[in-house]
């Protein structure tokens, strides 16, 4: 097995009722995958395959961790991608929401990272295999935490 694929970061998402009664437990569902060649956000289990993006290195600046408020006691988190001005549009469950949306409801957020993260349910998120995999296939690419308050 090459190196770099035993040093790939690699998440999958829990399995879930959905995927048991319809019959895809066959298959490992990536939620978030790090590797050579760049960054896969998965798609939500129910829309996975049009949801799921991959983004080059060429076209990240920066994988930022974020929290979102809401009613519930602990906030939402999210990992998202700061990706160079220009770069295409991304599927997924937050691409259709307008500048105005994401500025309600993650005001302190850009309003391209939040296009371009993923809420981090199903599957937890290791900062040490993630900062691991950023320093083998991406030195020059940063881990930004971006505080709520």
């Amino acid at each position: 097995m090459p190196v770099d694929r035993l040093r790939a970061y690699e998440v999958h998402y829990t399995w879930t009722p959905i995927q048991l009664l319809s019959g895809a437990v066959a298959r490992r569902l990536v939620a978030f995958r790090v590797d050579g060649q760049g960054v896969t956000l998965g798609g939500a289990p129910a829309k996975y395959a049009r949801q799921t993006a991959f983004v080059p290195w060429r076209d990240i600046e920066a994988v930022v961790l974020w929290q979102q408020k809401t009613a519930a006691i602990s906030p939402m988190n999210y990992v998202g991608l700061r990706r160079r001005p220009g770069a295409p549009q991304l599927p997924g469950a937050n691409s259709a929401l307008s500048r105005e949306q994401t500025g309600r409801l993650a005001p302190h957020i850009d309003h391209e990272v939040f296009l371009a993260s993923r809420h981090i349910n199903l599957w937890t998120l290791d900062r040490g295999r993630l900062a691991e995999a950023l320093e083998t296939f991406a030195p020059g690419v940063a881990v930004e935490e971006v505080s709520n308050a």
